[in-house]
């Protein structure tokens, strides 16, 4: 080989050796409150399918934060984005109030494209915890203005009120000078921006049932095709209102949130099928509501539940994988194993 690099030096020739393998590309899904019942029921409610069936492992999170069995978003979300337990509330510090860097981050200086998207506010507690730090998740306004100057470079959610309707009177949307901001799906769509925040709701973006637009699965797959133009990127995707429809003890609402997770799923399992060098991890945060089958009818795709609270529980929940590195994510452990083995993976390491 020296001798022919010599060779090719007299020559003029330019050779082309093999270069260190890419980086995978990692998208992160998080069905906010999503225990193994709410995906029963919404694969039963789905003529008993749902993409998960595709997925090559599964997995299982142990949930519970640093002080309670029964975690918050903020400490699960913590956990995963970060590697270590925290009190609940807490978004992106551990017990001793000690500031974490997170996977996005680390994907970032490792040149990574970044990206959020949400069916919540993007200030919201799972989305935070991957940009900021802060003793209270409900600080929003002060996590607006971490987001404002962090170096995320594609986020879409709610909560547009938080950067430019605040108290301190700042527009932090004329302060990101480095963003295009768009206001619909066709502008998402047809910006080449490398910088982009796409702000769906000034507030809380409603439920699906009450007709929440952009679809998320719409959202997957734009966001998916801007942010892997150029290099490996990071990803995480958040169907947060399956949640919501917990806490209320509506199964229609989880339905109908869940529904439109599992095909945000499809097209992240159809990018990464295709582009074969992407781990898709697909897991919750905690489940919320108890969640039972009571009864039901496949065949015609009904179901029925109970609830046994208004609020979190402290079950696991499934950790599915597909892609490079997958096999990592078999077996029980905790919620913060899963920045651990996403972390093997940006580094290669099995």
């Amino acid at each position: 080989m020296k001798n022919l690099f010599y060779i090719a030096l007299i020559l003029g020739i330019q050779l082309s050796f093999s270069q260190e393998e890419k980086p995978p590309n990692i998208i992160l899904m998080i069905g906010d409150g999503m225990g193994l019942s709410h995906i029963s029921a919404g694969m039963y409610a789905n003529g008993n399918r749902t993409v998960l069936e595709e997925f090559e492992y599964v997995g299982l999170s142990k949930t519970h934060s640093l002080n309670y069995l029964i975690t918050d978003s903020a400490a699960s979300a913590t956990a995963m984005a970060s590697g270590v337990k925290t009190l609940n509330k807490v978004v992106g510090m551990d017990g001793d109030n000690n500031k974490q860097k997170t996977i996005l981050e680390i994907c970032k200086e490792k040149d990574y494209n970044v990206g959020l998207v949400v069916t919540s506010e993007i200030v919201h507690a799972t989305p935070a915890c991957f940009y900021a730090n802060n003793q209270s998740r409900y600080d929003y306004e002060d996590i607006a203005l971490q987001l404002s100057k962090h170096s995320v470079d594609l986020f879409v959610g709610g909560g547009e009120d938080f950067f430019n309707k605040r108290k301190d009177k700042r527009n932090l949307l004329e302060e990101m000078s480095t963003y295009t901001f768009v206001s619909d799906l066709a502008e998402f769509n047809n910006s080449s921006s490398k910088k982009i925040g796409f702000f769906t709701y000034p507030g809380e973006p409603p439920s699906k049932n009450q007709g929440r637009e952009p679809s998320l699965d719409s959202l997957t797959e734009i966001s998916l095709k801007k942010i892997s133009k150029d290099k490996s990127f990071f990803i995480m995707i958040e169907g947060s209102q399956i949640d919501w429809g917990a806490h209320d003890n509506s199964l229609n609402y989880i339905l109908s949130e869940y529904k439109e997770f599992d095909l945000a799923i499809s097209k992240a399992l159809d990018f990464a099928k295709a582009d074969g060098n992407t781990l898709v991890i697909v897991t919750a945060d905690h489940e919320t509501g108890g969640l039972s089958l009571s009864g039901g009818n496949v065949n015609r795709s009904r179901v029925r539940a109970d609830f046994t609270s208004g609020g979190h529980t402290g079950s696991m929940v499934p950790v599915f994988s597909f892609g490079p590195y997958s096999e990592l994510f078999r077996g029980i452990y905790e919620n913060t194993a899963i920045f651990d083995k996403m972390l093997s993976a940006v580094n290669g390491k099995r």
